[in-house]
């Protein structure tokens, strides 16, 4: 047998991965803040965007698997099948 998660237990891992892609865009743009570099700010830049994007659906995923079951929860069409 495998092993089960939640969807509780799953949006907590959302969570945490959500928090540590944070951290990490922050690190970046402190980093991008401090750079000038035209070619590196180019490249902090493609990565911060990115990072955001992920950002963004790690916290999508979170609230759809915090609120699955809830009664009247109307769920993101983009995650719907």
């Amino acid at each position: 047998g495998g092993i089960t998660m939640t969807l509780a237990e799953l949006s907590l891992e959302y969570r945490a991965h959500a928090h540590a892609l944070d951290l990490r865009i922050c690190q970046l743009e402190y980093l991008l803040e401090h750079t000038d570099n035209v070619d590196k700010r180019c490249q902090l830049q493609d990565r911060i965007r990115m990072l955001s994007t992920m950002l963004r659906e790690a916290r999508e995923l979170a609230v759809l698997t915090e609120r699955y079951y809830d009664r009247g929860y109307r769920r993101n069409a983009k995650y719907t099948i």
